[in-house]
C-alpha cells in the first residue's frame, strides 16, 4: 500500500488548512527561545513544483493556495513559509509539512521525519541535504512510538497519514492515547480527510472518549472535480496551544470566503 504520492494534491485545500494551521503553532512555539521537537510520521517528499505533471493533472492548487493566497496577511507563517520556499526553489514550489517546519524553526530545534515510500523518501533527502533533521525510511507510527519522548519534550507532532488503509481510522485513536502517555505535553495534531462516506466519524468519536481536551478544527469545501469523495478537512490537536481555537477559526473563515 504505497501507491499515494501528494505531487497530486499538493497546494489544495487540505493542504490550505493543514498547513496555516502547522505554521501558526510553530511559530507559537518558535515565539519563545526555549528549544522544540518536531516530529512527522508521513512525511511526504517535503517541495512540490506546483507546475509538475502531477499537480498539472488534477489542478487541485488552483482552487486551494493559488486562489486563497491573498485572503492571507502578509505576515502570516503559513504565507511566510511559502515565500521562502518560493525564494530557494523558484516561482512555482510548495512547501509540504517538513519544509515548513525546517523554514520557520530555529537551529537548535530538533527535526525528526519518517517516510516509506522509496521514491518519497529519496526525494525528502535530497531537499532536506541541506536543513539538519533525522529522516528515517520506516512507519512512521512506529517511529514515533519508538522515538518518544522526543528530546527536547517541548515540541510537536504532525500525523498525516494518507488513509489508503482504511483500518487506519480505527487504528489512530490507540496510537494516539499512547503517544500522549510517553510524551504528555507535546503537542499531537493528526490530520484527517473528510469523505461523504463519513469513514472519519468513529475515529473522532473514539478520540473525543478518550481525550476529553481534544480540539477538533474542521473546514468544508466543494469536491474538486466531479467524483471527487472530499468535501473537508480536519484536524484533532491534543494539547493545543493557547489562542489556537481562533487561529483556526481565523482560517476556516479565509478558506469559506474564498471558495463560496
Amino acid at each position: 500500500m504505497l501507491s499515494y504520492q501528494h505531487a497530486y494534491h499538493a497546494g489544495n485545500l487540505a493542504d490550505v488548512h493543514k498547513h496555516a494551521a502547522l505554521a501558526w503553532v510553530l511559530a507559537y512555539l518558535a515565539a519563545k527561545e526555549k528549544p522544540l521537537s518536531y516530529m512527522e510520521t508521513h512525511a511526504g517528499r517535503g517541495l512540490y513544483a506546483l507546475d509538475a505533471p502531477e499537480a498539472l493533472k488534477t489542478s487541485e492548487a488552483e482552487s486551494g493556495i493559488l486562489r486563497l493566497e491573498p485572503y492571507f496577511a502578509s505576515d502570516h507563517p503559513y504565507l511566510r513559509a511559502i515565500n521562502a520556499t518560493r525564494a530557494l526553489h523558484g516561482p512555482q514550489a510548495y512547501p509540504g509539512s517538513p519544509l515548513i517546519a525546517a523554514l520557520l524553526l530555529r537551529e537548535d530545534d530538533s527535526l525528526t521525519l519518517a517516510e516509506l515510500h522509496p521514491q518519497e523518501h529519496k526525494s525528502l533527502s535530497g531537499v532536506f541535504s541541506k536543513h539538519p533533521a533525522r529522516i528515517f525510511q520506516r512507519d512512521g507510527l512506529e517511529m514515533a512510538q519508538a522515538l518518544c519522548p522526543p528530546t527536547p519534550r517541548r515540541g510537536l507532532m504532525m500525523i498525516d497519514p494518507s488513509y489508503e488503509v482504511k483500518s487506519d481510522y480505527a487504528a489512530l485513536p490507540g496510537f494516539l492515547s499512547a503517544i500522549r502517555r510517553k510524551w504528555n505535553v507535546g503537542i499531537l495534531m493528526l490530520w484527517y480527510p473528510i469523505l461523504q462516506s463519513g469513514l472519519h466519524l468513529p475515529m473522532c468519536a473514539a478520540l473525543r472518549e478518550k481525550h476529553p481536551d481534544l480540539l477538533l478544527s474542521e473546514t468544508r469545501f466543494p469536491p474538486v472535480r466531479e467524483g471527487h469523495r472530499m468535501i473537508g478537512s480536519g484536524l484533532a490537536v491534543i494539547n493545543p496551544p493557547w489562542g489556537m481555537v481562533d487561529a483556526l477559526a481565523e482560517i476556516d473563515r479565509l478558506i469559506w470566503n474564498a471558495t463560496f
